[in-house]
């Protein structure tokens, strides 16, 4: 155990288990029932296997739930600020009793632990988002998660680790807590500073953790997370490539780079705080809390979730008992005249500066344009653009919505043509009823069945868009739940834009060839989309087609323009 900082709670907790008891764990694990984990569950389970959780000992059970909630303490008083609970279907908790072994696996079946299931509840969901988000607004990542993806029940119980889970980038960057307290201890590093990104890093956090070693006399550890961030944020390949290339820009022997499997809730203040407490896991006595930490960004009112230095105010209450010191750091800021970065409250009066936000990055990247040298390192400018090229050259998909006999499937086939007559990119037109012959002959009409279908359909658009092509859905999709988890999965990978085919119910019964509408009235079909089961009008949409005056050429070429303004087909012709 290195000498450093003792961990949370006073005691690291390690709760894989040795090769004896592995091999009976894997033995009884044939009469269990078994769960495959999702991705967040997954690293959730590595932090609490490794000690990243300490003291935590397996998934929270009620008592501590729901003291966390209310208090951000365990029920012994520890100090934890966030609820590590496992999610499953009403299906499956209803199917346990309480004491039962749970074989916890990964997508490929291999059993990572085992659970016992010491408790079974249905949360409040709404009480939970309003005390540890302060928010019941699904525009904010974590409540989206919470109330249309997490299962209905929660399980707690002491877990008991068998291996943990596989992961093959970065092994040489991948540390559990002891093994990078060890490393402290080898390195003779007794004042550690933890920086916590799920960004790249620019000359501007660069100089920021310069700072911060200087001010606390402390090495820095670049500990970016790289489980689950915000939808939208560079992938975490393309972060540690940056990263390795900034590592020469601290003094010899000063900086470490180690990786965080951890699955981020952008929970503000009291994320910022788990942070910090993970990070004395970690074996680290300083830790770095920054403007908007852990922020998710805007909320529906397109006003910030949290305020920009809530995090740092928040933390710094805890010291003392954390027993960690919390560098409070402002926005750096590029000073042209004197060729320096400064934190903006440093500025003199009137005195000019130059930034790029994260979003200004990003449109600066999909433009095609430079990054300034002041602003980052060239070779991380070159990392950025081998990832992340402009507009013209990702693949992107355009997802039609709307009323069975609305024309999304017409124009559809009309924007294919258009897109191939441009040539540049392979083109794939995924519509509903071609997708229900060929991916989901199995599936029935259930809100359950269309979830399903309809993320068979995004999983396939996303494939394509992210290897460059070009795709176009052309699905009823009725529920925005589902639509909006279809624009993350596809947008990670390149560029979506969502047309609502926004033809009126009446319309869609006239144009009615097979007579479905009037089958659903008379009862004859069940759950028909805008007779007996709702259509939920996307406010989202970058383009809305009104087909009643327009024929399927014309709005075909109305996507075409949006396509052209956005910079997705700009140089298709020299292409």
């Amino acid at each position: 155990m290195s000498n450093l900082i003792e961990p949370h709670g006073g005691k690291l907790t390690n709760l894989l288990v040795d090769g004896n008891e592995k091999t009976r764990l894997h033995e009884e694990s044939r009469q269990w029932k078994s769960f495959d984990l999702n991705q967040r569950q997954l690293c959730d389970l590595e932090l609490l296997l490794t000690g990243g959780f300490s003291p935590l000992s397996g998934f929270m059970k009620q008592e501590d739930y729901r003291s966390v909630l209310d208090d951000m303490r365990l029920r012994d008083g520890t100090l934890w600020p966030m609820p590590i609970t496992l999610d499953v279907s009403a299906e499956f908790a209803e199917s346990l009793r309480e004491g039962e072994n749970i074989a916890l696996r990964d997508s490929e079946g291999v059993m990572l632990a085992v659970l016992t299931a010491e408790d079974i509840w249905q949360p409040d969901k709404e009480a939970e988002a309003e005390a540890v988000y302060a928010t019941a607004d699904t525009y904010h990542p974590a409540v989206e998660h919470l109330f249309n993806q997490a299962g209905d029940y929660y399980i707690g119980g002491s877990v008991q680790g068998v291996c943990l889970p596989a992961r093959y980038d970065f092994k040489l960057h991948r540390n559990t807590p002891s093994e990078l307290r060890s490393e402290f201890e080898r390195m003779g590093w007794r004042d550690v500073v933890a920086f916590q990104t799920r960004n790249p890093m620019h000359r501007a956090h660069v100089e920021l953790t310069l700072r911060a070693a200087k001010e606390t006399g402390a090495n820095v550890l670049i500990h970016p997370v790289v489980g689950m961030t915000k939808p939208g944020d560079v992938d975490h390949y393309t972060r540690v490539r940056v990263y390795q290339k900034i590592l020469d820009k601290y003094p010899a022997y000063t900086a470490h780079l180690s990786l965080l499997p951890l699955a981020m809730r952008m929970g503000g203040p009291r994320e910022a705080l788990w942070h910090a407490i993970i990070r004395k896991n970690y074996g680290c006595n300083h830790f770095i809390v920054g403007r908007d930490h852990a922020g998710p960004g805007k909320n529906k009112d397109g006003e910030d979730f949290y305020e920009p230095y809530a995090a740092q105010e928040f933390v710094q209450q805890y010291e003392s008992e954390l027993g960690m010191t919390i560098v409070p750091f402002q926005m750096m800021v590029y000073v042209d005249d004197l060729d320096m970065y400064k934190a903006i409250d440093e500025l003199e009066e009137n005195q000019e500066y130059s930034s790029i936000s994260g979003t200004q990055l990003r449109e600066r990247l999909a433009d095609g344009r430079e990054l300034p040298e002041w602003f980052t390192y060239p070779e991380v400018a070159e990392e950025l653009r081998r990832s992340y090229p402009p507009r013209y050259r990702q693949g992107f998909t355009v997802f039609l919505t709307g009323l069975s006999g609305s024309g999304k499937s017409t124009i559809a086939k009309a924007l294919q043509a258009r897109l191939l007559e441009m040539g540049g990119r392979p083109v794939t037109l995924l519509d509903g009823d071609m997708v229900r012959k060929h991916l989901s002959s199995e599936l029935g009409f259930s809100k359950q069945h269309r979830d399903i279908n309809i993320k068979r359909i995004g999983f396939v658009a996303s494939e394509i868009t992210k290897n460059g092509g070009i795709g176009i859905c052309a699905p009823i999709a009725p529920y925005e739940a589902t639509r909006q988890e279809v624009r993350g999965m596809i947008s990670a990978g390149g560029g979506f834009v969502l047309a609502y085919v926004a033809t009126p119910l009446e319309i869609c019964k006239q144009r009615d060839r097979k007579g479905l509408y009037a089958k659903a009235e008379a009862g004859e079909i069940q759950e028909f989309t805008g007779i007996s089961d709702p259509y939920e009008e996307p406010e989202d949409a970058e383009v809305v087609l009104e087909t009643e005056d327009t024929t399927p050429e014309e709005s075909a070429q109305q996507i075409i323009l949006h396509l052209e303004s956005e910079g997705y087909l700009a140089g298709e012709t020299d292409s």
